[in-house]
């Protein structure tokens, strides 16, 4: 095999690489590092602007699969319809569980503790205590209960939970207790006391939590969002911040980068972190090994791991 594969770490530094074709680095930089038009493996560039990914596809004529190194897709489902039929796309199931959820564990535990307050204080030096909310004995509602959403209720179990419920496109049953189908996400979202969101974003789950659903949320609860900002109507859920009925921390916003001067940063019962779930220590060895499985399953012409669609097929 003598097909191209394009990668954003370079090759050398990854261990294990079968042989056979040839690697090339490219992380977004404006010049290609080849003719596209050879490339038939792709790995997206991670974490870069809007775009950037999807540019080269128009020119992948012979492109047999495209492979992201992030758990969603959306950053490059808009340049699929450049490719002919039969690309396999697969995302980086694996990846990101551990970082994702263990920022999610983070974001509710700073929230209901008053981190933030903590730390303004600090920077003051003031002593500033007070009564706060306990995770212990509280409801959570899990609204995406994939690999990322189940890795998040396995760090939730030992904090003494009242309840955990878990929603998702479908329903089934798991090793945990039952999965519930979206459509009964409205009598459950007013059982919770914190509802957190780990849903791919689709155009079912585009602004899932609107005007609407906010409402259904009891009085005091918490809005986590680690999946993506456009799942949240983002002026809905300003006109809920401010009434002071409902808190919010998330990671992902809609728009995003968040600009300077906009509401949401000084909306009160908010914390905000810039998108940073998946880029920590953990990510590059679980991308290096991903690639490499993946590369010696393509190599060796084995079924490919977390295919989430193939271009000329209609998606499930």
């Amino acid at each position: 095999m003598t097909a191209d594969v394009w990668l954003p770490i370079r090759p050398e530094e990854i261990e294990g690489l079968p042989e056979g074709p040839s690697y090339r680095f490219w992380d977004g930089d404006e010049d290609f590092p080849a003719d596209p038009a050879d490339c038939a493996f792709y790995v997206v560039p991670y974490m870069k602007a809007p775009g950037v990914g999807q540019r080269p596809l128009a020119r992948m004529s012979s492109v047999e699969v495209v492979q992201t190194l992030s758990a969603g897709i959306d950053h490059v489902e808009g340049g699929l319809r450049h490719l002919r039929a039969g690309v396999r796309l697969c995302n980086a199931r694996g990846v990101h569980e551990a970082s994702t959820a263990e920022l999610a564990l983070t974001l509710i535990l700073a929230s209901l503790r008053g981190v933030p307050d903590f730390v303004r204080a600090q920077d003051k030096g003031e002593w500033r205590g007070g009564f706060r909310p306990a995770l212990a004995d509280k409801s959570v509602l899990i609204v995406g209960y994939g690999s990322i959403g189940a890795a998040i209720e396995d760090r939730l179990a030992p904090f003494e939970l009242a309840r955990v419920a878990r929603v998702a496109r479908s329903e089934r049953t798991t090793a945990r207790g039952p999965v519930h189908p979206l459509t009964e996400l409205p009598a459950l979202l007013p059982q919770a006391d914190v509802v957190i969101l780990s849903t791919p974003l689709t155009e079912t789950t585009r602004h899932l939590v609107n005007a609407d659903f906010l409402a259904r949320m009891k009085d005091g609860a918490l809005l986590v969002n680690v999946a993506r900002g456009a799942v949240v109507d983002t002026k809905a859920l300003l006109a809920e911040l401010e009434t002071g009925r409902v808190t919010a921390a998330l990671d992902v916003t809609d728009p995003e980068p968040l600009p300077r001067e906009h509401p949401l940063w000084r909306a009160p019962g908010v914390l905000i972190s810039p998108h940073v779930g998946g880029p920590t220590t953990a990510f590059l060895p679980r991308a290096k090994r991903l690639l490499v499985d993946q590369l010696r399953r393509y190599v060796n012409r084995e079924p490919l791991r977390n295919v989430i669609l193939t271009t000329g097929e209609t998606r499930a």
